[in-house]
C-alpha cells in the first residue's frame, strides 16, 4: 500500500495481530481500539477502572461483532501498577503494537509527587510509559511496533530539559504538561536510535491527534457522553478548528499498522490540529539526540529501571 493513498475508513487487514493500548477505554485511546478492531486486531485494553474498559469493550463489539477485546488494570502514576501490568502483557502469546495514549490532560496548577516521589505529570505522561515500555519489552516480537502520543504543546512550552520534574520555579500544569510532551517525544525517537544501533527487529514511532474534542465524535454512550454541558458547548464552538477524537485517532492509528510508516516517524495533522494524518517534524529541542539522552538517564534514575533495548 502506498502511504500517499492511505485511507483511514480502509485499514490493512490486522487479523492474528495483538494491539496493547493503554487508555483504550476512552477518548483518542477508545477510538484507535474500535477501529483497530474493526480491521481484525485483538485489542487490550491497558486502563485503571475495569468498568470503564468493560463498557469501551461492550461498545466496540457493538460495532465489530467478534471483535476480541481483553483488559489489563494499569495505573501510570504508580510504579508498582505498572509492574504487574507489563508482567500480565508478557504473558500474552504476542504483541504486535504498544500503543502509550495514556496520560493526563488536566490538573490543578499545584505540584503533586506520585506513590513513588515522582512529579505526577511527567510520572504519568512520560517515565510511567517509558517504565511499561521497558519492561513489557520482551513481549514485542520481530516487527512489532511502539506507538508514543506526542503533542503540539512541545511548540508552545519552551523546553526545560534541567527541570522536568518542575522542580524550580513557580507551579504551572500546562508546562508540566507541555515538558511531559517533550519528553514523550524524546523517548520515543531515542528508543528509536537505541533499536537501529542493536539492529532489533522493533520500530518506536511517535504520532499526535491534534485538536481533538468528544463533542464532535459519533456519539458513544458512556464513553463520549461524559463531558459536561459547558465543556461540551465550548468543544462545539471549536468545530471550524477541531475534529472529533474519532478522527484524532487517525494519526495513532496510521502509525500503528500503516506498512509503510518507519520507525522514528511522526504522524500529525496535514492541517496541523486537523486534517488526514500525514508525516510530520518534531520541535527540533525534543528531537535533539542530546535531550534523548538525557531523557534516557533522568527517566531511568526516577524508576530504578535499567531499560537496554535489545
Amino acid at each position: 500500500m502506498s502511504s500517499t493513498l492511505w485511507d483511514p475508513a480502509r485499514l490493512p487487514p490486522q487479523t492474528g495481530r495483538t494491539v496493547v493500548v493503554t487508555g483504550g477505554n476512552a477518548g483518542i485511546g477508545y477510538f484507535a481500539s474500535e477501529q483497530l478492531a474493526s480491521a481484525g486486531a485483538r485489542i487490550v485494553m491497558a486502563s485503571r477502572s475495569k468498568d470503564r474498559a468493560d463498557a469501551a469493550a461492550a461498545s466496540i463489539r457493538d460495532r465489530v461483532p467478534g471483535a476480541q477485546v481483553d483488559f489489563i488494570r494499569l495505573d501510570l502514576s504508580s510504579l508498582g501498577s505498572i509492574r504487574e501490568a507489563a508482567e500480565q502483557i508478557r504473558r500474552l502469546d504476542r504483541v504486535d503494537v504498544l500503543i502509550n495514549n495514556a496520560g493526563a490532560t488536566s490538573g490543578p496548577n499545584e505540584r503533586i509527587l506520585t506513590e513513588d516521589g515522582i512529579e505526577s505529570v511527567m510520572g504519568t505522561n512520560a517515565f510511567g510509559p517509558f517504565a511499561l515500555t521497558a519492561l513489557a519489552f520482551p513481549a514485542l516480537k520481530d516487527g512489532a511496533r511502539v506507538v508514543s502520543l506526542g503533542s503540539m504543546a512541545t511548540r508552545i512550552v519552551r523546553l526545560d530539559a534541567d527541570n522536568l520534574q518542575s522542580e524550580h520555579g513557580k507551579y504551572n500544569y500546562f508546562r508540566a504538561y507541555g515538558y511531559s510532551k517533550h519528553a514523550m517525544h524524546a523517548f520515543a525517537l531515542e528508543l528509536q536510535r537505541k533499536l537501529a544501533a542493536a539492529g532489533r527487529g522493533v520500530e518506536s514511532l511517535l504520532a499526535h491527534p491534534g485538536f481533538a474534542v468528544d463533542a464532535l465524535a459519533p456519539r458513544r454512550p458512556g464513553i463520549t457522553d461524559q463531558d459536561s454541558a459547558g465543556k461540551r458547548f465550548v468543544d462545539l464552538i471549536s468545530a471550524p478548528i477541531a475534529q472529533g477524537k474519532d478522527k484524532g485517532a487517525w494519526p495513532i492509528v496510521r502509525a500503528a499498522i500503516d506498512p509503510d510508516a518507519r520507525g522514528g516517524e511522526f504522524y500529525g495533522r496535514r492541517r496541523s490540529v486537523a486534517g488526514r494524518p500525514v508525516v510530520i517534524a518534531p520541535v527540533a529541542s525534543s528531537a535533539d539526540p542530546a535531550f534523548g539522552e538525557e531523557f534516557w538517564r533522568q527517566a531511568e534514575a526516577a524508576t530504578a529501571i535499567h531499560f537496554e533495548p535489545k
